[in-house]
């Protein structure tokens, strides 16, 4: 048994899927299934029940799959530890985005903390709060720039700033003529959203005070995958949309067909904050980090 093996466990338990996971482990399926083979061979018990269409985790299994992340857990604090013995910024820091915040906050930062810290290797990735959650746990990555609080325990978050929501209509719509845009306002409008595995999207339907449920509401059945794709289709006079205040800074959003502008909606805001593990050691390295951010912010959102 070593620490590979244990990564294996985990990811299967994780996924309740061997391809899924030897994805993830970056190995063959094969090799990734003869290794859990061995691992319960050398056990004695079964950790996995298989079927040609599932895979289910024994009572065994769970108990292993538990001290297999306390394990990997140390494991990457010795190995952190090593590093950070002389100084907090060796080695690389890796840091995961959501996909509606990445490509608008990261370009603010990145020239500024290399000019500071030539010394600190930043590895990005983005995905959904699930995927990068997941990744956290896994210990793939050292944190993840959210728009949501994190569930369950082990985790810590640094909050980072406030950031409104805009709004996004045609430019021959209707609210053009309107000084001020309130709730009211989108009663009747129809609010084009993104996927549901974007948080973004309840946020909007929360801010906008959306029952899925009612009928009478115009919701439409069109979703977008990219905010760049949801403005497009703004501008196409399907509807109108919600979209975070970062997006809209530097004119990264803008079209001709499509107008951008501040809304009088209480609670139409998202907190972005840094979640990382209890246990990760380099907690100054995130300090760091997270106060270059808070010196590039533009005026748009509140710190």
């Amino acid at each position: 048994m070593n620490l590979k093996d244990l990564e294996y466990l985990v990811a299967v338990g994780e996924t309740l899927h061997f391809g899924q996971a030897a994805q993830r482990c970056f190995v063959s399926q094969p090799t990734l299934s003869g290794q859990i083979n061995k691992l319960e061979q050398e056990l004695g018990v079964m950790l996995f029940e298989r079927t040609n269409r599932s895979v289910h985790i024994t009572p065994m299994g769970e108990t292993m799959i538990e001290h297999a992340r306390k394990i990997l857990e140390q494991a990457d604090v010795m190995r952190s530890l090593a590093k950070a013995q002389h100084d907090p910024l060796a080695g690389p820091l890796r840091i995961g985005a959501i996909h509606t915040l990445s490509p608008y906050l990261v370009p603010l930062f990145m020239l500024e903390l290399q000019r500071q810290h030539p010394e600190l290797s930043l590895e990005l990735t983005e995905s959904t709060t699930e995927q990068l959650l997941l990744k956290i746990r896994a210990h793939q990555i050292d944190g993840a720039l959210l728009a949501t609080a994190p569930p369950g325990d082990g985790l810590k978050q640094i909050k980072l700033f406030k950031e409104p929501f805009w709004l996004a209509h045609p430019r021959d719509h209707h609210l053009y003529e309107k000084d001020e845009i309130t709730l009211n306002d989108l009663k009747h409008e129809k609010i084009l959203l993104l996927s549901q595995e974007h948080c973004l999207s309840e946020q909007v339907i929360s801010a906008c005070r959306i029952q899925r449920e009612d009928s009478s509401y115009p919701m439409p059945k069109l979703n977008a995958s990219s905010l760049e794709t949801l403005v497009q289709l703004v501008g196409m006079g399907l509807g109108v949309t919600l979209v975070p205040a970062l997006s809209v800074h530097g004119g990264r959003l803008a079209t001709d067909k499509v107008i951008l502008r501040k809304v009088e909606i209480p609670n139409a805001i998202r907190e972005v904050r840094l979640v990382y593990r209890n246990s990760f050691p380099r907690e100054a390295a995130l300090q760091i980090f997270c106060n270059i951010i808070s010196k590039v912010l533009p005026n748009t959102v509140r710190k």
